[in-house]
């Protein structure tokens, strides 16, 4: 089965003021953003990829655009890559969510969390553990393979592969531009790196 390297998507407003995008639309990479993106491109025009997949949103769709260009690939939209639906949630400050009686449960005990008009971390777990099994299996054990997607939904698929009960993915951390990576094979996943950063070279895979 194929190396994912799993891309965070780059930063953009909301990040920077501490604001839940969700599923928002029209919020873009900032300057930083833009900049982590092209820096992802230098990285990856140096490595044979197969396939570049992207959450529909335009913050994913803009760290995937230098990336597949500087491959020469065109950038396959998966919906099982999307963030979090946050339901109600979606565009309000962590400052305002923190005095939340959900914000306690999120935090401490996520696999009992729904939120309001949204799905459950379970369910977004299971939604991308299935979207990354359905992109598998149409590479080669050899392939490398580029999904950009977004934090809670990166720490989701890799507390599944390493057995890591929901209510621990919180301990996970992932940031923006950021490249975690995993080898899949017929015994399931295994984490190559988690949340490396250009700024320190990943070992080459």
């Amino acid at each position: 089965m194929p190396i994912i390297f799993l891309i965070r998507h780059g930063e953009n407003e909301y990040v920077k003021e501490g604001r839940l995008a969700g599923r928002t639309p029209n919020v873009h990479l900032n300057q930083t953003g833009t900049q982590q993106a092209d820096q992802l491109a230098r990285y990856f025009s140096n490595i044979k990829i197969r396939a570049v997949y992207s959450s529909p949103l335009e913050r994913t769709i803009e760290t995937a655009q230098p990336i597949a260009a500087a491959l020469n690939l065109t950038i396959q939209i998966r919906d099982g890559l999307n963030e979090v639906d946050f339901g109600d949630w979606q565009g309000k400050t962590l400052k305002s969510l923190r005095r939340r009686k959900l914000w306690n449960i999120v935090q401490s005990a996520p696999s009992q969390a729904r939120f309001p008009g949204g799905e459950s971390f379970s369910e977004a777990q299971l939604r991308i553990v299935n979207e990354i099994g359905n992109i598998c299996s149409k590479h080669k054990p050899k392939d490398h393979i580029i999904c950009i997607s977004h934090s809670d939904m990166i720490k989701l698929l890799v507390a599944y592969y390493i057995g890591l009960p929901v209510d621990y993915f919180q301990k996970l951390f992932i940031s923006p531009g950021s490249i975690s990576a995993m080898y899949f094979a017929e015994m399931g996943g295994k984490l190559v790196t988690l949340n490396s950063s250009l700024s320190q070279p990943i070992n080459s895979i």
